[in-house]
């Protein structure tokens, strides 16, 4: 009995540390911290720290500062996405999307973008540019073997589950 409710301790503690997990960040922006828009949004808005516009002709990339500083807690990374509707009406997305902020990275969150569109862009100071997603992971360890287990799908990739 007393190992149980051991168990079920330890288990409400984990969760609330994961709905409430402390991230140290240092905020050398211009502007506020980064927040979720909605009370069920997964990613935190980041904004462009820049002094004036940057323009991104089509194809071009510019790696963006954003003034923030984080250092995760180990287990976790911060995952640098796109924003929706920038890449839908604009072209505008993250050149190597999801990017990664590893947990031992203090150094400044930049995020890399790029124009896909046939029209210039204009990114203004203070623009939101991006979303961070914090996520935890597993490390794993490999298992080397001579051949892998048969499945429905086999090798079939790219389209081969239909359109």
């Amino acid at each position: 009995m007393t190992t149980i409710l051991f168990y079920f301790l330890n288990l409400i503690i984990n969760l609330l540390k994961f709905i409430y997990m402390d991230v140290k960040i240092v905020n050398k922006s211009n502007h506020q911290l980064p927040s979720y828009a909605t009370e069920k949004s997964a990613g935190m808005d980041l904004k462009a720290n820049t002094l004036e516009p940057i323009v991104l002709k089509p194809m071009e990339r510019y790696l963006f500062p954003t003034g923030i500083y984080i250092q995760l807690p180990d287990g976790y990374e911060a995952q640098i996405r796109p924003r929706s509707g920038l890449a839908a009406k604009y072209g505008i997305t993250v050149t190597n999307a999801p990017g990664t902020v590893d947990a031992d990275y203090t150094g400044e969150v930049k995020v890399s973008l790029i124009n896909l569109s046939n029209d210039t862009f204009v990114v203004q100071p203070g623009e939101r540019i991006a979303q961070m997603v914090i996520a935890r992971y597993e490390k794993i360890t490999w298992n080397e073997v001579a051949e892998l287990d048969e499945t429905e799908r086999g090798a079939g990739g790219f389209g081969s589950t239909g359109m």
